[in-house]
């Protein structure tokens, strides 16, 4: 009899443990340490259950980007979702996402919103060359309290490539006195950004556009410009085969056709941007 008791008690305090952990969130259902997904609402993933995360698929050593995740699917009046990281350090940037141990999870379920749901965080890189994966799961509820009608989903498995500082691809030799490359607004950008500079001198002008492997993407300005300031549109939706979300750079190099001091001579400069769909 005392032992049945014992066993009821646990039932209940674990059932409680459960529905405190669903209301403020729950870690340790993803994949990452083969978790097995919102078995409490549900005991097997639905396909009809759509969970992503969009951000870019490569970043900088220790640098902080932001991702989101999204659900579509199932009931949706509700959502709940878990993202854990392999190596990266993970942390939210609302009141709508909690950091439970290194894992982050929903603060309060959150509505769904024109048939998708979403919460926004930050990803630190780690401070070595790698590569890195988000794992997630989503919950989408029907927010009347019976879980057995709820449906839930993985994610795909999110793989970032950490990379070096991607300026140093090209060489840097910028006057600033002779031209300024400023950095594009907006950043991170979809499907198009601006980008601007001033050159001092009558030039031939090179404004291009690489991944971060150096392949060439688009080809901006390529012609002689008088001296003064100029605005460039970069539009992804342009360019035949689309770019995915990720680091780019910019390059902008100058053929002065007669410096201040009268000799011709070209100079370069490269930024970085952020393409995040």
């Amino acid at each position: 009899m005392k032992i049945n008791l014992l066993l009821a008690i646990a039932f209940l305090s674990f059932i409680a443990y459960a529905n405190i952990d669903y209301l403020h969130g729950i870690v340790g259902m993803t994949l990452r340490d083969g978790g097995t997904g919102c078995v409490c609402h549900n005991i097997d993933p639905t396909p009809g259950v759509n969970v992503w995360i969009e951000g870019p698929d490569s970043a900088i050593i220790s640098q902080t980007t932001q991702f989101k995740i999204l659900m579509t699917g199932g009931p949706a009046v509700k959502g709940g979702f878990n993202v854990a990281s392999y190596l990266g350090e993970l942390n939210p940037i609302d009141t709508l996402v909690s950091l439970l141990f290194d894992e982050l999870t929903h603060s309060l379920p959150n509505l769904f919103s024109n048939d998708t749901v979403s919460w926004n965080f930050s990803y630190t890189a780690p401070d070595s060359l790698t590569i890195d994966t988000l794992y997630s799961v989503g919950n989408s509820v029907n927010g009347n309290g019976n879980p057995s009608q709820d449906q839930w989903n993985f994610a795909q498995n999110f793989v970032i490539h950490i990379i070096d500082n991607p300026v140093n691809v090209f060489a840097e030799n910028s006057i600033p006195e002779d031209f300024i490359l400023y950095q594009n607004y907006p950043n991170p950008f979809n499907p198009s950004t601006t980008l601007s500079f001033i050159i001092s001198n009558s030039s031939f002008v090179s404004l291009k556009v690489y991944d971060i492997l150096g392949n060439e993407i688009a080809v901006l300005v390529n012609e002689e410009l008088a001296s003064g300031e100029y605005k460039v549109e970069f539009n992804t939706s342009s360019i035949k085969h689309q770019p995915s979300s990720g680091i780019y750079l910019y390059q902008l190099l100058v053929t002065a056709l007669q410096s201040k001091d009268g000799k011709a001579g070209s100079l370069v400069d490269t930024k970085k941007m952020i393409l995040l769909k």
